[in-house]
């Protein structure tokens, strides 16, 4: 069977398994929230397997994880905010748009001049959706330690890196001096 056939059948069951006459009491119970732990679950499994190099129970618990996506946009579909169709062009056209290098005129010599460019476009897009800072769009949702890697990862980009303490807390001298100041213009704050 073909790819496009096989992605229609996974469409048509799932879409089955929603039927408010004949479709699973449990499948069309859920929300996007009480899903939510089942895609969190389905990609650590994907990682175990990729850790263990278990290819066969990767087939599987890749599908698992496509299953996901495609309840996801299921239930998206019933609310008529957009459907599977509508998911794979969204990532189709990030992909282009962030590889200029591949689908555009720009060249990239190495992944490292590749990486500076995707870095690049991501803070034009974040500039396109009105984000304030390079942290606006790092998930609150993700595990404390992974959290913080992209947050002192974002602010390496951004010159906020430093191999010793003391230019961290002549950094934060600085920003208090600030605020500060900013607080003595506007007639509050303390004096000294």
């Amino acid at each position: 069977m073909t790819t496009n056939h096989q992605i229609d059948r996974l469409l048509t069951l799932m879409q089955r398994l929603r039927d408010p006459e004949n479709g699973c009491p449990w499948d069309k119970e859920q929300t996007f929230a009480s899903i939510a732990p089942y895609t969190l679950e389905e990609t650590y499994e994907v990682l175990d397997a990729i850790a263990r190099e278990d290819f066969d129970d990767l087939r599987g618990e890749l599908g698992d994880l496509l299953f996901q996506v495609v309840f996801y946009a299921q239930m998206a579909q019933e609310e008529g905010r957009f459907d599977f169709n509508d998911i794979c062009a969204a990532i189709s056209d990030k992909l282009e748009r962030r590889h200029p290098h591949v689908f555009g005129e720009i060249s990239a010599g190495n992944s490292e001049e590749a990486l500076v460019r995707w870095e690049q476009i991501k803070t034009e897009e974040r500039a396109q959706k009105a984000q304030h800072s390079a942290l606006d769009d790092i998930p609150r949702s993700l595990p404390a330690l992974m959290r913080a890697q992209k947050i002192q990862k974002r602010c390496s980009n951004v010159g906020f890196d430093w191999t010793t303490l003391g230019p961290v807390v002549d950094k934060v001298y600085a920003e208090l001096d600030e605020v500060l100041f900013e607080a003595r213009r506007a007639g509050g704050g303390p004096a000294t």
